[in-house]
Formats: structure tokens, sequence, C-alpha cells
């Protein structure tokens, strides 16, 4: 069967790239973008052109929206109603248009975010400064094309007596292109454009100085004038945009916020919305109400703050979090020259300023026809009126118009426009008052015919012209700016103090990783009762802090956590904290607390001292340990573990500049003293040193890190239950890494080994807990001093009560 006619065997990828280019150059030319010259889309050119040919103009009575739209659409938009009239809308709201091209009677949306009433319930009608857009459109300035279907003609861009790219900005997004050009102050841009018509060489400084910056309708605060240059030399760049704020005085001691002005494009609802969730998720203690108090009169946002905090803080937070402060990016791009191009100032003025000049020459070749015309006809008028009776005479003699005509034509010289003329007067013409006004009118047309011609001969005169009319739109239509300009980006800084309403809290953490904080009047309504715990839990810390304070706290694996104490749970005292793993999911099972290091500021002078089971010993500064950015859900490491079974046993935060010795006591009951310079200071992910030579199943029990010259006493308790009091002095200095001295006497059967060390302490009572749950309460500094040899004496009853099971030292923080 032989193949139909006219059937194109073509591949999807032809099909596919064909068809989507032709779609991709009609949404870029013919939809989402600017042009350069008049700055206006495709749709919005149609409504302004379309209202304007109706007569729907500003001296004249307003007119339903959807009459404008249903014409537009039937005309010059093939597209949907609702688009059309999005866009009518957008032109006619003074919040995103610096000068409003539509006036609108009804609800035509709000700066929340509101959407307009419908088009059956708006009118509309063009804005006085449309007129300057369209002005002279009706003298061939402009290149006309037929419409969708036709029928009709449409401009393809708009005469633009002021420079309406600039001064309403525009925005878009087509394929592969997008636009944001932000809005000017009409006044400033038409000076400067100005400047450059005198100047065509000027240099984008000395344009600055005309055209500082943007001029949002919505005002703010602009900053970054580097930023700027850049943009305005090569159409991207970012700047700063933060909204006017004010911090007010109110009574007893408070203040509030008051926004004036929010950034450009801002949803104002969203915004007020956002700033009151970071108040009710607690992200933000300071505020105690938002309220948007906006009215016809103007905006006005309050943020209203609870008693001493600092509004200056609370303002930079809302400026770094919400939209009150924001990041405008510049991406100029136009259709110039029928093309997509990313454009810089001086480019879109030079543009503009070429687009006019055509205008005024093609205006001014139409004014210089038709004054040429008239001139001609109005010879032959005062031709004839000289010679009124021969001429009245020859029509009467005529047989009918075209006749007339051809007489007069072919007897008086007339030509054939002049005759058509003559026959066409009407009766009261012929008084002898209109010679006069012949003349007059004559001298008129001479006098508008040689200005005309001079302005199509001299350059010069042409961009007097020019000049001439931009001055008097700006003189019409310039009003003040309201964009403030600021030359450097202000620095954000948020300190926690900010955030935090100071406040002394008790906080407890435990051992099993249970943290909280409780306000002092919980603390002190519940002190006599225990904390809730598991039974094999205890307190680590406990003590009386600040909201404003922050907790490092290190684990037995070798893990640091951070906390500021205002991010603790916040719960009653007696209740059980929250456990480290809710938010720290890397924690391992039986990863324990080791001891909690309170601090206001890190000290540059302060080092932690960490020492493990399994005989390692490190120094780290603690500075090594400032707030990193992931600390909520990460802990940071303090210390490389090298074995599985190894763990951190002890930790000391001590000051560096002081000299201090080490103290280890094991299981085997070695005892090994010497100095802690012998300890390197290291990072913060080391493994850190050999601190004593274990025997093969032996561990550390204990490490303490005493102030050089201690000569105090520690408490030996052995597994089977006996205690023994013994100076430090009893051991003599050695050094890092060696065996040690036996603490205890080693005894053949059933030999006392060390179960735990507790340094000497006029504050400390010790509890030892035994198998059988038998509770006894000693007071070590009653023990009586024994020598280093001697294995102490029993503070159980080892047949009854089998050994000790634990020993609790409770340290209570003043």
């Amino acid at each position: 069967m032989s193949e139909r006619q006219g059937i194109q065997k073509l591949t999807l990828e032809e099909i596919m790239g064909d068809r989507f280019g032709r779609y991709s150059k009609y949404i870029i030319q013919d939809r989402a973008l600017p042009d350069i010259r008049d700055g206006l889309k495709p749709v919005q050119r149609r409504i302004l052109y379309s209202m304007n040919k109706d007569g729907n103009t500003f001296e004249k009575a307003f007119r339903k929206s959807a009459k404008s739209v249903g014409n537009i659409m039937g005309n010059y938009h093939p597209h949907g109603d609702s688009s059309i009239y999005e866009a009518m809308v957008r032109m006619s709201q003074d919040w995103k248009l610096r000068n409003p091209l539509i006036e609108m009677h009804g609800n035509n949306g709000s700066m929340d975010g509101d959407p307009p009433a419908a088009m059956r319930y708006t009118e509309a009608r063009l804005s006085e400064l449309s007129g300057e857009l369209l002005k002279d459109i009706e003298k061939e300035t402009v290149n006309f094309v037929w419409n969708f279907d036709d029928t009709e003609k449409e401009p393809t861009v708009l005469p633009a007596k002021y420079p309406n790219l600039l001064v309403n900005g525009s925005t878009g997004i087509s394929a592969g292109y997008a636009t944001e050009i932000p809005t000017h102050n009409l006044g400033e841009i038409i000076d400067g454009t100005v400047y450059l018509i005198d100047h065509p060489n000027a240099s984008l400084d000395k344009l600055m100085e005309f055209i500082p910056g943007p001029d949002f309708p919505t005002g703010g605060i602009l900053q970054g004038k580097k930023e700027l240059k850049k943009a305005y030399e090569t159409g991207k760049g970012k700047v700063i945009l933060r909204s006017k704020t004010a911090i007010e005085p109110l009574k007893a001691g408070r203040e509030q916020i008051v926004i004036t002005e929010i950034p450009y494009e801002v949803n104002k609802a969203v915004l007020v919305k956002k700033m009151d969730e970071l108040r009710l998720n607690r992200r933000l203690e300071g505020i105690s109400e938002v309220r948007d108090e906006s009215d016809r009169t103007g905006l006005r946002i309050v943020v209203e703050l609870k008693k001493e905090v600092d509004a200056t803080g609370i303002l930079n937070y809302l400026f770094k979090n919400t939209d009150l402060q924001i990041n405008y990016n510049f991406n100029m791009v136009a259709i110039h020259n029928l093309r997509p191009e990313q454009v810089g100032l001086k480019v879109i003025l030079e543009a503009y300023i070429e687009h006019r000049k055509d205008v005024i020459i093609k205006r001014s070749q139409f004014e210089l026809n038709k004054a040429n015309n008239r001139q001609h006809i109005v010879t032959g008028l005062m031709k004839a009126l000289s010679i009124l009776d021969q001429v009245i005479a020859t029509i009467r003699g005529s047989k009918d118009k075209k006749d007339a005509k051809m007489n007069l034509v072919k007897e008086y010289d007339f030509t054939e426009i002049q005759a058509e003329a003559i026959v066409s007067l009407q009766l009261y013409r012929l008084t002898n008052t209109d010679i006069t006004a012949l003349e007059k009118e004559r001298q008129e047309l001479s006098d508008l015919i040689s200005a005309l011609t001079l302005i199509l001969n001299d350059d010069k005169q042409l961009l007097n012209v020019l000049k001439k009319e931009l001055r008097e739109v700006k003189k019409q239509y310039q009003t003040p700016r309201l964009t403030q300009l600021e030359d450097e980006i202000a620095e954000i800084t948020i300190e926690t103090a900010v955030l935090i309403p100071q406040e002394d809290v008790m906080v407890s953490i435990t051992k099993e990783g249970y943290a909280k904080r409780s306000s002092l009047r919980s603390y002190s309504a519940s002190k006599e009762d225990a904390i809730e715990m598991k039974e094999t839990d205890s307190l680590v810390y406990s003590g009386q802090l600040n909201t404003h304070d922050h907790l490092l706290i290190v684990t037995s694996k070798g893990n640091m956590i951070y906390r500021p104490v205002h991010e603790l749970a916040d719960k009653r005292w007696k209740d059980v904290g929250e456990h480290f793993s809710l938010s720290i999911a890397s924690l391992e099972t039986g990863e324990s607390v080791i001891d909690v290091f309170p601090y206001s500021e890190l000290d540059e002078h302060k080092q932690f001292v960490f020492i493990t089971k399994e005989g390692m010993i490190k120094r780290t500064l603690m500075n090594e340990f400032d707030i990193w950015r992931t600390y909520k859900s990460r802990p940071t490491l303090c210390m490389k573990l090298k074995t599985e079974t190894d763990e951190i046993i002890s930790a000391y935060l001590i000051d560096g500049r002081k000299q201090a010795d080490v103290l280890l006591i094991t299981y085997l009951a070695f005892g090994l003293y010497y100095d802690l310079d012998e300890v390197p200071v290291v990072g913060a992910r080391a493994a850190g040193v050999k601190s004593i030579n274990l025997k093969t199943d032996d561990v550390v029990v204990s490490g303490f890190i005493l102030d050089r010259g201690n000569d105090g006493t520690i408490t030996i308790f052995s597994q089977r239950g006996s205690a023994k009091r013994m100076r430090i002095s009893e051991l003599s200095k050695l050094g890092r890494a060696k065996r040690g001295l036996m603490v205890l006497r080693e005894l053949k059967t059933n030999p006392h080994r060390v179960f735990d060390v507790v340094l000497n302490s006029n504050e400390l009572m010790t509890q030892v807990v035994t198998h059988q749950n038998n509770v006894y309460q000693l007071n070590i500094n009653e023990l009586p001093i024994n020598d280093r040899q001697s294995n102490g004496s029993f503070v159980i009853d080892e047949k009854l009560d089998g050994g000790i099971s634990e020993i609790n030292i409770i340290k209570i923080e003043e």
C-alpha cells in the first residue's frame, strides 16, 4: 500500500526539539519578559492599548473591569480572562508598582496576599501616567502588526514618554530566562536619562549620582552600594533590603518594636505569622505579642517585648530569621532587539533614548506631512476667497460636484485636493472674517513646518525636544523617594543573651544522661523529695546556674556534649529529666555521663584533663570545645579511645597556668604520682599518651589531678569492705607511664582489690552500700591515717554484708 500523501516520518527527538524550541521562543519573546523600550510585557501593553482605544482613560468615568477584559481578550490577547485580569490588577497595586498604570475601584488585593474581587465587581480606568506611555500612538510613531485573527492592528511597543522599565520594574519567569528588575524613582530616572542624553559617554558612577538605587513602593532600607554598582553594571547582583523599624518605650520598663515599612514583595500576613510562630514555638523568649495594627493610614506591625529584654537583639534575630530583611537579587533581563539580554543600567537608558528618538522622528514626520497637506489646502482657500465671485460663478455653472472640481482645476490652476476643499466649503465660511483666520492659520502652519523640519534635520534640536518632554513628565509626576539607601551592609550579630531572659535555675544531670532545669520555686517546693530516677542511676551534677550559662558534658566513651542551660528541658525538680538520646542518636548504649562542667564563657587558660580506664591520659584546651553548628544532634569527640573496652573514668577542668600533679590508683593496688607537665596538651580528637604501665588484667580505678604540694589524704576502699586512709605524700613522685608503688598489702588468699578511692574533703559524707543492700554512713575524715603497706580496717561486716556494691559521695554545689 502506498504511503498516504502529506504524512511525514520524523523522529520524536526532532519533533520535541522543534516544538519546544518554538514554544520557548514564544514564551520568551511574547509572554514573560518585558520590552527594554517601554518596559511592558505583551499582556500589559495590550491592556493599556485596548483600554486607551476604548476611551477608558483617566479623565473619564471608571468602567467595569470585566468589560475591558472582554475587549482585550476578544481583540488582542487570546488567553484566559484570569491571566488578563491578574495582570490588570497588578498594574493597579501601589505596593507592587512605583507608579501604578491603572486606577481601580473596589478590592484590588492587599499586601497580605488577599485575592482581588472578581472582575465583575471592580471598575478600572487608565491612570494619568499611562496616558504618557500611550501619547502620540495615533501619529504612526510605533510599528503596528495584525492581531491573532487579522481583524485589528496592535502596537509592538508603546511610545513611552518616560523610561517605564526602570520606573515600574518587572518580574517574570520564562523558558531558560527569568527577570527581576526593581522599581525606581521617576524623577531620578529622568534626571539620569537627561544627563546621559547630554553625555553619551557618562560613566556608571556619574549616572549613579542621579540614580543612586532602586526606590520601592513599599519603602524600606536598601544596603550595599558596592553590590548595587555591580548590579547596575552587569544586570546581576544581590543587595539587602530591610524593614524600617523603631524601638518605642512602653510603661513599666517594657519596649516594643514598631515596623512601618517592609521589604518589597514580602507578604505582610505571612511575615506577622512567622514572627508570632517564633514566640509560640519558644524559639524566641523575649516577645510577648505580635500585632498587625495596619489601617487605612498606613502599615504598622507591633512586636511587644517582655520586661528587661534587649530589644535590639530581638530585632537582629528577626532580621536574620524572618522576611523582615531579605536579599534582593537583581536579574535585569529584557527583550532588546527582539532577543532576551541581561542588561545594565546604562544599556537600558541608551535603548530607551534610541527608542524615544525614533518615536519623535516618526511623530515629527507625521505632523509635518499633516501640516504640509493642511497648508496646501489653506493656500487654495485663500486664493479662492480672493477670486470668490469667479469661483462661485464657475461652481454654479457646473453640472455636479465632480464637474465643478474639474472646472476649478482647469480654469484657476487649483490642485484636485484644493478643489475638493473649495467645493466642500460651507456658505457661512464666505464671510469677511474668514480670510484673517486663514491668514493666521497659514502663519502658524509655516512656523510649525519650519520647527518640525529643524527637528528632523538637526540632531541637537531632536535631543532638546526629547529632554524637554522628559522634564515635563518629571515636573508633573515626580514624587519624593521612599526607599532609604545605605552604603554598607549591616552585619547582624545575634547573642544568645538577647533571646533568653536571664533567670537563675537549678540544673540536674544524671549518670545515665537525664538532664533538666527547674525554676528555683519548684526546687524549694520539692527540695526534700528525691529526684525521680531509675534505681541504677545516680546524680552526677546538681547546682544553681543561670539560663545564660553553658554546659560541657563528658561521657564515658570520649564524647563531649554541649548544651546551653536554657535549652535543657524545663521540668519540675522532682521529675525525671529529658534523656540526651532524644536529640543525639549517636550515643552508645551504656555510655554514661562522667562529669559536667558549667561555664559562662570559655577560658583560654583552662584545660581539660581526661583519664581512661586502660591507662591513657591527655590534656586539651577548653576553647577547643567552642560551640559547633550541629551541637543539638551530635556530640564532638573529646578523646579518641583506642579499644572498644576503654572508657574515660575521670575528667577535670583546671587552670593551665597553675602547676598540678597526677595521682592514679589501679585495681591491683598500684599508685602512681607524677607531674602533670609530663602530659602534653593535644587536640580534641587525639588519643593522648600512656598514663601508667598496667599489668595484664589491671585497670585504673581512680585518677585525680591535684594542686602542686597538696598533702591531703585519700581513702581507699577494697571490694571486701575495708577502708584505709593514707597521705598522698606516702607515694614518692615517679614519672609518667611507670608501674607505680603498691598502696595495699598483697595477701595470698582472698586479696584486697581497690573498689574505689575517695579524695578526702571536709564537705563530703560517704555512703557505703553492701551486697545485702545495707547502707552505712561514714565520715572518712575520722578514719585513722595508715601507712602505704596497710590494708586498713573493715567498715562493714564482711560475713553479713558480703562486700561493697557501691560507694556514693553526694557533692551538692552551693
